[in-house]
C-alpha cells in the first residue's frame, strides 16, 4: 500500500500579499522569498537519514485559480515515494484525480480531491531530495 512520507507543503490564498509577507516576516520570522511568496523550510528526514527534504510554506494570491476546482482558501501538499503508484491507488478507491502529473526540476506532481473538496497536492521529489 502507498502511503504519504511526510508534508510537502502548506499553501493558502491570502487578500493582502505585501501585508501579509510583512506580517508573517516581522511576527514570525519566516524569511519570505517575494519572487514565490514562499519559503522551504528544510530538514532530514527522519525514517531516511541522509536524505534531504523540506516542507514549502507558500501565499498565494486571493484570485489564484491554482487550487481549483477547490473553493478552499488552502492546499496541503504530501510527499510521496511514487506517485504514478498513488495515484493508481487513488483511482481504484474512486478518488477524483486529475488527469494532469507535472514534471520538472523540482519532482513529480499530481493532484486529488478529498471527499470534502479540498484539492490535495501529491509530490513525488526527485531522486536525492
Amino acid at each position: 500500500m502507498q502511503r504519504v512520507t511526510g508534508l510537502g507543503g502548506i499553501f493558502f490564498k491570502v487578500r493582502d500579499m505585501a501585508a501579509m509577507v510583512a506580517w508573517y516576516r516581522d511576527n514570525l520570522g519566516i524569511d519570505i522569498d517575494e519572487g514565490w511568496n514562499g519559503h522551504a523550510f528544510r530538514w532530514a528526514e527522519g525514517v531516511r537519514p541522509g536524505r534531504p527534504g523540506m516542507t514549502v510554506w507558500s501565499l498565494f494570491t486571493q484570485d489564484s485559480a491554482y487550487f481549483d476546482p477547490s473553493t478552499a482558501p488552502f492546499m496541503v501538499n504530501y510527499r510521496v515515494d511514487d506517485l504514478d503508484a498513488m495515484l493508481a491507488q487513488l483511482r481504484a478507491n474512486g478518488a477524483a484525480v486529475d488527469e494532469r502529473v507535472e514534471e520538472g526540476e523540482y519532482g513529480r506532481f499530481g493532484w486529488v480531491m478529498d471527499p470534502e473538496g479540498n484539492r490535495l497536492e501529491l509530490w513525488q521529489p526527485p531522486q536525492g531530495s
